[in-house]
């Protein structure tokens, strides 16, 4: 039997839950895959000719046939693009608990931009069919007219911390441990991104699997919650070389927190709503709930 392989993202508790033995005791066979994206050189990805990367978690799912980027038997991403890669019958949306992680809109510290209106017309950084682009549309639409809101789709969420300091766009969206490494180099937020992000497994991984999985990873929540600060060293393995002597981990928030609370069939078709009422997609495509989340 092979083992089951889990892709962390950015967050403490997967690294939580393998040092107090949760996945052992919940009777996990498995392993922990590389960290994917964090932790990485600064790359050149490829580009277009506006020297844009129009592709992201979405696509990663497509290719990956329900794996992001890598194999593994449980990922995350952003819930649209979650909810889009099930609805598409790539793999299925785990429908029993989703993430909230901390993001935002965020300048250098002497820019002119001070108000979500501000960014009129100014470039965004943010990553395609991922996170950071479609909360960044939420997040945004209160303040400006859709035509008004200017992304650029510059690729990975470091190389978006990268985007906001070296000034090459106006402003940057950033969540999660890329959220508090901008904020202390120096970056002030300008609007809040908090969004939702949603577990993914593929259409052959053992669902009991999965469910010994979360059990594990609730645990380490509760413990996250409790003792944050002996845990918060899990950060540094996941900053790439060139961050690593500016920040202090010390510092830092828990983070991500997963809810365990169901996406629910009104909220999966809530969202389908969202999305292609925006056009973000080409097509919507036709699904069932029981088939989407695999239940």
């Amino acid at each position: 039997m092979t083992k089951f392989v889990i892709q962390p993202h950015g967050r403490l508790h997967e690294a939580v839950a393998h040092e107090l033995g949760y996945f052992t005791e919940e009777g996990l066979d498995y392993e922990l895959s590389d960290v994917e994206s964090f932790g990485l050189p600064k790359v050149d990805l490829q580009r277009d000719e506006n020297g844009e990367v129009r592709r992201g978690a979405f696509e990663a799912y497509v290719a990956g046939g329900g794996n992001k980027g890598q194999k593994s038997d449980i990922s995350c991403a952003c819930h649209w693009a979650v909810n889009q890669a099930s609805a598409s019958d790539v793999g299925h949306l785990y429908s029993q608990a989703y993430v909230v992680s901390p993001g935002a809109i965020m300048v250098p510290e002497d820019s002119d931009i001070r108000r979500p209106e501000d960014l009129a017309g100014k470039e965004v950084a943010v990553g395609y069919h991922s996170g950071s682009h479609f909360t960044t549309l939420q997040a945004l639409e209160p303040f400006l007219k859709p035509d008004d809101i200017n992304l650029k789709f510059v690729g990975t969420p470091w190389a978006r911390v990268d985007a906001g300091l070296d000034g090459s766009v106006a402003a940057t969206s950033v969540w999660g441990i890329t959220f508090q490494a901008a904020e202390q180099l120096g970056l002030r937020r300008v609007a809040d991104c908090t969004f939702m992000i949603a577990f993914m497994f593929p259409h052959e991984t053992n669902k009991e699997d999965v469910d010994k999985y979360m059990s594990a990873m609730k645990r380490a929540q509760m413990e996250i919650d409790l003792f944050p600060e002996k845990y918060k060293h899990f950060y540094a393995p996941q900053i790439p070389e060139r961050y690593k002597d500016k920040l202090d981990v010390r510092l830092f928030s828990p983070g991500e927190r997963i809810v365990f609370l169901p996406y629910t069939e009104e909220t999966f078709a809530r969202t389908q709503d969202w999305i292609h009422e925006r056009g973000i997609f080409d097509t919507r495509p036709e699904y069932t709930y029981a088939a989407a989340v695999g239940g």
